[in-house]
């Protein structure tokens, strides 16, 4: 019997499962019970001090579908990632490309570039605030100096999210950035030296080769990113606060509101947890047929 067991284990597709083991119990601790725990609360009403519990069905997703405010924080969230996501891939990609050579100054650029990703973003919202501020913010009062009108930037509603979205592309290119980067260097130097003997030009060899050869990298970039953007929270909590007029508040900002401020209703804030992560997973599983196509289409 022991025999066996060590042989079945000794095979490395077997002892693999041993070393996957921790992920799988904190995934399933820390994803997959708190998911089940949230669908069942959401058929629920209940606060969050479990008073009063009663079973009501699809009641609470009745009642999204009628919320107008829900229905808006949803809209200005997909707002958010249609503008956030393609910056973010089409910055880093820029700046990869920059500084893809492997001199010392443009590896002290990419160092530099990357300091934001390590920042809270908490903190960087503070300092934008600051910074933005019409009374007392530095890029105002240049405006004012060049005898131009100040920007209300976070406070009118129309330009109160792309200055959210251009925040968050300055705080987070630098991960986009690196992964291209690897891309870039893992793409052979004879692919470019067979285009310049052909005689292609610089912007040949990017839209020819680099672009073709980052379609992995690229669409992985595209599928975190966006994910990431729809679970936007608190750059706009920290800036705006959902302000003005409901324009910046978010999918998260809202379930947040719904479940842990009064009237602390946990079952709703749930239900609606519920159909934000319906929403992520279709479109992530979107996104990645979709990248799976053109990766095939390209081999």
């Amino acid at each position: 019997m022991i025999s066996k067991m060590k042989k079945y284990w000794s095979q490395p597709n077997h002892a693999a499962y041993v070393f996957l083991f921790p992920s799988l119990l904190v995934l399933f601790a820390f994803v997959i019970i708190p998911l089940i725990g949230t669908f069942i609360i959401s058929f629920l009403d209940m606060n969050i001090f479990l008073n009063n519990i009663k079973f009501v069905g699809f009641d609470n997703f009745v009642r999204f579908f009628q919320d107008s405010r829900a229905l808006n924080a949803f809209k200005n969230t997909l707002y958010f990632a249609l503008l956030e996501t393609p910056m973010q891939i089409i910055f880093g990609l820029v700046m990869a490309v920059l500084v893809s050579k492997n001199s010392k100054f443009k590896k002290f650029c990419r160092s530099i570039y990357f300091i934001p990703v390590v920042c809270s973003m908490t903190s960087i919202g503070i300092i934008f605030s600051m910074l933005l501020d019409p009374n007392i913010g530095a890029v105002p009062y240049f405006f004012k100096q060049l005898g131009m009108a100040t920007p209300q930037f976070f406070r009118d509603p129309t330009m109160a999210m792309p200055t959210v979205a251009l925040m968050t592309v300055w705080k987070n290119f630098g991960v986009t950035m690196t992964i291209l980067l690897t891309g870039i260097h893992g793409i052979s130097e004879s692919l470019y030296e067979a285009a310049s003997i052909d005689g292609a030009t610089e912007a040949q060899k990017f839209f020819k080769i680099t672009i073709p050869q980052l379609a992995p990298s690229l669409g992985f970039c595209l599928l975190t990113n966006l994910i990431g953007s729809l679970q936007v929270f608190d750059q706009v909590y920290v800036t705006t606060n959902g302000g003005p007029q409901f324009r910046t508040e978010t999918a998260v900002q809202y379930i947040y509101s719904r479940g842990f401020s009064a009237p602390y209703e946990l079952g709703y804030a749930s239900a609606i947890s519920f159909v934000l992560f319906v929403v992520i997973a279709g479109l992530a599983v979107a996104v990645n047929i979709f990248n799976n196509r053109q990766e095939r289409n390209m081999r």
